[in-house]
């Protein structure tokens, strides 16, 4: 492909989809922000910041709700990113399966050969799948922890924990998609399809592989038809 076609731009996300995107980042950074100080004593210098621990808890529970709109938000504006992604990080087959093995190496800054990939590549789906997983966990937990009046002290009790454990996982999963996102030098160009909704031509190409194949063959067919 020549170099004038690899500038060329491809549309990978609507606006509705960076809007959502980013709002959900700012929610769970924002839960993480006035949640420290809840956890442990070693942050409580950011009372200073919040105001006071009655600060920081309404503010946790107005991000709590933000961090759930995202997906109502997908669901009416833009229900069709939103089935698509769905579709896309539950349907698994051999070559998402044969990603991570080559992935490993590129994650450390070598090359390798990963195999063809959908819109969405395995490490993408299996990240989408452990944030909808994790958030699931922290919501449920969340909402009984806000109104414990209405539940057992046991049901409380294990919902601290998994709060706890949910906490925790879903920080490991978004310092590992910070770092895939903005660190690792072979997918820094990913950031400009979540920012401004474009990536190029040869980014597809090289690593969303059957994606690009069919943006190919669509083109083909819309030339035919012209």
């Amino acid at each position: 492909m020549s170099s004038q076609q690899n500038r060329r731009m491809v549309k990978r996300f609507s606006k509705t989809a960076i809007f959502v995107h980013w709002l959900n980042a700012l929610a769970f950074f924002m839960l993480y922000l006035t949640g420290l100080p809840l956890y442990t004593e070693y942050f409580h210098w950011l009372y200073i910041i919040l105001g006071s621990a009655e600060n920081a808890m309404i503010l946790h529970r107005i991000f709590a709700v933000v961090f759930m709109t995202p997906l109502i938000i997908a669901l009416i504006f833009d229900r069709q990113s939103l089935v698509h992604w769905l579709k896309q990080i539950f349907t698994w087959k051999k070559h998402d399966f044969k990603f991570f093995m080559p992935f490993a190496k590129e994650f450390f800054g070598l090359h390798s050969e990963v195999p063809k990939q959908d819109f969405y590549n395995a490490g993408e789906k299996l990240n989408s799948l452990l944030q909808l997983s994790m958030g699931f966990i922290l919501v449920i937990s969340g909402v009984i922890l806000w109104f414990d009046q209405f539940f057992s002290a046991s049901a409380v009790q294990w919902a601290f924990v998994f709060h706890n454990i949910g906490f925790a996982l879903a920080i490991a999963v978004v310092v590992g998609h910070v770092y895939l996102s903005v660190g690792h030098p072979n997918s820094r160009v990913s950031m400009k399809g979540i920012t401004k909704g474009d990536v190029p031509v040869d980014y597809a190409r090289d690593h969303h592989g059957r994606w690009y194949d069919e943006l190919k063959e669509k083109e083909k067919q819309k030339n035919k038809g012209a």
